[in-house]
């Protein structure tokens, strides 16, 4: 099985195929509208803007597993960031990312990706008591909240994941190589 297997939902409940994404470099992040990462909306719009006419694609599935804190419907969070962040990226429907409902796709990147990366002590600290937060984190590779990070390559090979706490921007490097 690869990535391209798989399906999501989008916002209006139509199903898609992953493999309508192959042979581009995909981000895809689980987000929430109410969190205090939510301002990464602005850098993974800028990423998208400056990289997709090279084949990049932001893939955006909201969740509100950590703290409740994307509230409202697929309509609503979706009307929230094209209105706050003018974001033009694909947007999916509501999903799960840990546990026992927890989707495909995050099933797989999780037990695909490379270790998180974390750049700095403080953002480890701090990580480590948003963690605790979190009642679906079980698994030492589960996603321990809001906008984690996860990179594909053109083959469908997850190549990097960020940590929820790091800003988009930081991956800018990673995707110029796999572009």
């Amino acid at each position: 099985m690869n990535i391209y297997d798989l399906k999501a939902k989008t916002r209006k409940g139509e199903e898609v195929l992953l493999n309508d994404f192959k042979g581009k470099v995909l981000l895809i992040v689980n987000t929430a509208t109410g969190c205090g990462f939510t301002p990464q909306y602005k850098a993974l719009e800028m990423l998208y803007e400056k990289y997709h006419d090279k084949g990049f694609e932001v893939l955006d599935f909201p969740c509100d597993q950590f703290g409740h804190q994307a509230p409202g419907s697929d309509d609503e969070i979706h009307e929230f960031c094209t209105g706050k962040y003018k974001t033009q990226f694909d947007q999916f429907a509501k999903i799960e990312v840990n546990g026992e409902n927890e989707d495909p796709i995050f099933t797989y990147l999780k037990e695909n990706s490379p270790k998180e990366e974390i750049f700095s002590f403080k953002n480890k600290m701090v990580m480590k008591a948003v963690e605790k937060m979190s009642n679906s984190t079980k698994k030492e590779n589960d996603i321990k909240w809001n906008f984690t990070k996860f990179l594909v390559d053109r083959e469908g090979n997850v190549v990097y994941r960020l940590s929820p706490i790091e800003d988009p921007m930081k991956m800018e490097e990673k995707i110029l190589e796999v572009l």
